[in-house]
C-alpha cells in the first residue's frame, strides 16, 4: 500500500483491476502523478474503493474488462455512494505488463538481479500494477 502527498483539488482518476479473490486498486492524478495503489482481497474491494473515493477526488473509475466485469461493474454501480462514470478498458496481457512494470517500479537485489527478465517472478501479487495499467491505457486511448 502506498499514499503519496495529493492536493484534494485535483482531479484522480481510480483505476480497479476486478478479480474472483483479489483486487487491484491505484489512484492516478491527471498529471500522472501515482498516489495510491494496493492489492485487496475481493471482499474488501467495495469497502476500499468508498474510502478512496472519500480521500481523493476522483473523476473517473477505470476498470479491466475480462475476468468477473460485468459482475463487479453491475455492482459498483449499484453500491457506490456517489454516482461514479465507470469505462471498462481492454487489459488483454496486462499481467505480462504489469511483471516488467513490477521489476521497473521494485529493482531486483540479490540473486534475483541474475535471473533473465522473463524467469523473474514478482513475490507478491500485482493486481495494483494491473489497475494502474489500466488507467495509463485509459489515458492513452484519449491522447490518440
Amino acid at each position: 500500500m502506498t499514499f503519496r502527498d495529493f492536493s484534494p483539488t485535483q482531479p484522480a482518476i481510480l483505476g480497479f483491476d476486478p478479480g474472483r479473490d483479489k483486487c487491484g486498486v491505484a489512484v492516478i492524478g491527471l498529471d500522472r502523478q501515482l498516489h495510491y495503489h494496493e492489492v485487496v482481497p475481493a471482499t474488501e474491494a467495495l469497502p476500499k474503493l468508498v474510502k478512496l473515493l472519500q480521500k481523493f477526488p476522483i473523476s473517473l473509475l477505470v476498470m479491466g474488462d475480462q475476468t468477473t466485469s460485468k459482475q463487479w461493474k453491475k455492482k459498483l454501480q449499484e453500491e457506490l455512494p456517489e454516482q461514479i462514470n465507470i469505462v471498462l478498458v481492454d487489459e488483454r496481457n496486462s499481467t505480462l505488463e504489469a511483471r516488467d512494470r513490477y521489476w521497473e517500479m521494485y529493482p531486483p537485489k540479490g540473486l534475483t538481479r541474475l535471473l533473465p527478465r522473463g524467469m523473474r517472478q514478482p513475490p507478491r501479487p500485482i493486481d495494483d500494477i494491473v489497475a494502474i495499467l489500466l488507467i495509463e491505457r485509459y489515458l492513452a486511448r484519449l491522447a490518440s
